[in-house]
């Protein structure tokens, strides 16, 4: 059999597999339980830097790669701790990535900061960084307060309290009169 005779008959084998009975492509899914060196339930992970607590970060499943320095998690939840010990602000999200090399975590999918005062911000994508205790994004936001008024934009930074919320770009604001330093 020749080289073109044999990619030819390679590529009809991997047509025929990937349909069913009926003749349709079937979807293929990568498990990622398959390629985890652990796979963990009801975990809760304690976020030091420098020996003082910045975070607990609780997950109702996590997967451990790369010799358990790469954990990926399912329904998170991560309360900040201000250095004095006092509770600084909660995050949920539907999954986040938690580096143990770098000590830093991106949380993804319906993400929602909620300050010790009830102040909420929602994006899709956010990342903390404990060493400088700030939560980040280059993603949409918006941040609501109890007298309703609202900030968004695209990209922000802010500690895990939302007591200072800086807008990267497009910044608006409804409900109350907002200054805009100069650059």
């Amino acid at each position: 059999m020749n080289l073109r005779a044999f990619v030819c008959a390679a590529a009809i084998a991997a047509a025929v597999t990937a349909c069913n009975d009926t003749g349709t492509p079937q979807p293929r899914f990568d498990s990622a339980a398959d390629s985890a060196d652990q796979i963990l339930f009801g975990v809760d992970l304690f976020v030091t830097d420098g020996g003082v607590r910045r975070a607990v970060v609780h997950a109702d499943s996590a997967y451990t790669y790369e010799e358990s320095t790469r954990w990926e998690m399912r329904q998170v939840k991560a309360t900040f701790f201000k250095p004095t010990g006092e509770q600084d602000g909660v995050l949920t999200s539907l999954e986040a990535t938690y580096n143990t090399r770098l000590g830093n975590m991106e949380a993804r999918g319906n993400v929602v900061v909620t300050a010790s005062d009830g102040r909420r911000l929602e994006s899709p994508h956010v990342r903390y960084d404990p060493a400088r205790n700030e939560i980040t994004s280059d993603s949409t936001f918006t941040s609501r307060d109890a007298q309703g008024r609202t900030l968004s934009g695209v990209g922000f930074v802010s500690d895990p309290d939302l007591r200072t919320v800086r807008v990267l770009r497009a910044a608006r604001s409804t409900g109350t009169k907002v200054t805009i330093p100069p650059r």
